[in-house]
C-alpha cells in the first residue's frame, strides 16, 4: 500500500518535498514548549493524503503557485487540529503507533496546541489576503464541529437514519476533503463553477473513504490495528448497522437495539451483533454505497483531459476504498 500512495504522489513530488519545510514554518512558534511539541507532530506525521488533494486538483486545473502551499499549509493544520483535540476527547494514548500528544503533555498543553494550530491556519489566509481560502476554511471548521457534536447527540439517542448518517460523515469526514479540492483550484483559478465541481468531487470521495473505515470495525482488527467492534462500544451508529437494523424483523431489532444501549461493552454480544450485521448483508450493502460515491466522484475527473494528476486523483479514489488501514 506504501508503494501506491508513491506511485500517487509521482506528479507532486517535489512539491510535497518543498510543503513539508514551509508546513513546518507555518507552525513555528518564539514558544519553546510549542516549537517542541510541533516538531514532534512533523516527526510523527500521517501520509499527508489532504495536501496531496490540494496539489493535484491544482494540478488538474493549472500550475502549483505559492498560493496553493498556503492553502495545503491551512488544510493540514486544520487536520492536526482536530486530530489533537479528538485524542483528548476520546481519551486516546495513541496516535500512528506513537504516544498522541495529550499522553506526552496532558490534555491542556494538547487542547492549547489544538488552538494554536487553529488560529494559525487563520492567520496564514489573512496575513495573505488569501480571503476566498479563508471562507473555505471558515466554513469547513464549523460543519466539523457540527458533525462531531450531532454524531454525539444521536449516539445518546441512537435515533440515526441514513439520510443523518450520510450528513453526519459529509461534515464529519468529507467536508475536509472537500475543502482540499476546492481550495487547489481556488490556488490558481476564480472560477467558482469549477471550484464548486472540484468540492463535489471531494465529497463524494470522503463519503467513500468514511464508510471504509467504517467497514473496518467488522474486520480482522491484526490487519488494521484498530480493535474491531470499537465504533460499537462507543455506540456510533455506522451504515452497516443502520441497514441491518432497518431490515431486521422486530424480535432481532430490540434484542440488537439492547446490545448497543447496554451490553455495548459486552465482548459476547458485540460479537454477535458484529456476525448478525455480516449475516444479514449489511457490509455488502455498505460496500455498494462505498463504491457508488466512488463512480460520482470518477464521473467528475473523466470531465477534465487526460493528465498525470488526474491518473493520480483516480488512482486515489481506488486507493480509498482498497486500502486496508
Amino acid at each position: 500500500m506504501a508503494n501506491i500512495v508513491e506511485d500517487i504522489k509521482q506528479p507532486i513530488n517535489e512539491e510535497m518535498k518543498l510543503f513539508e519545510q514551509k508546513f513546518y514554518e507555518s507552525m513555528q512558534s518564539k514558544v519553546p514548549l510549542l516549537d517542541k511539541v510541533t516538531r514532534f507532530i512533523v516527526t510523527t506525521k500521517g501520509k499527508q493524503m489532504r495536501p496531496m488533494f490540494v496539489f493535484l486538483c491544482a494540478k488538474l486545473v493549472g500550475e502549483v503557485t505559492e498560493k496553493t502551499y498556503r492553502g495545503a499549509s491551512m488544510i493540514e493544520l486544520i487536520h492536526t487540529a482536530t486530530l489533537v483535540h479528538d485524542d483528548v476527547v476520546d481519551e486516546s494514548f495513541k496516535r500512528r503507533n506513537f504516544f498522541s500528544i495529550n499522553a506526552l503533555w496532558k490534555n491542556k498543553i494538547a487542547v492549547l496546541v489544538g488552538d494554536y494550530l487553529l488560529s494559525k491556519s487563520v492567520l496564514l489566509s489573512t496575513d495573505h489576503k488569501d480571503y476566498d481560502l479563508l471562507g473555505v476554511i471558515s466554513r469547513t471548521i464549523r460543519e466539523m464541529s457540527e458533525g462531531e457534536l450531532l454524531q454525539l447527540e444521536k449516539a445518546r439517542k441512537l435515533d440515526i437514519t441514513e439520510e443523518v448518517y450520510y450528513e453526519i460523515i459529509r461534515q464529519k469526514t468529507a467536508t475536509l476533503i472537500a475543502a482540499c479540492c476546492e481550495i487547489g483550484v481556488l490556488s490558481n483559478s476564480t472560477d467558482e463553477v469549477l471550484a464548486r465541481k472540484m468540492m463535489d468531487f471531494g465529497t463524494y470521495t470522503g463519503m467513500a473513504f468514511q464508510i471504509k473505515d467504517d467497514l473496518f470495525d467488522y474486520l480482522s482488527s491484526n490487519v488494521i490495528g484498530k480493535p474491531v467492534g470499537i465504533d460499537i462500544k462507543e455506540q456510533k451508529m455506522t451504515l452497516p448497522l443502520i441497514y441491518t437494523l432497518n431490515t431486521a424483523d422486530e424480535k432481532n431489532r430490540k434484542y440488537y437495539f439492547d446490545t448497543i444501549k447496554r451490553y455495548n461493552t459486552n465482548p459476547k454480544r458485540v460479537k454477535e451483533l458484529i456476525e448478525f450485521v455480516k449475516n444479514s448483508g449489511g457490509l455488502d450493502y455498505a460496500i455498494t454505497a462505498m463504491k457508488d460515491f466512488r463512480e460520482k466522484a470518477k464521473a467528475i475527473l473523466n470531465e477534465f483531459p487526460d493528465s498525470d494528476a488526474r491518473r493520480s486523483l483516480h488512482s486515489m479514489l481506488d486507493y480509498v476504498i482498497e486500502r486496508k488501514f
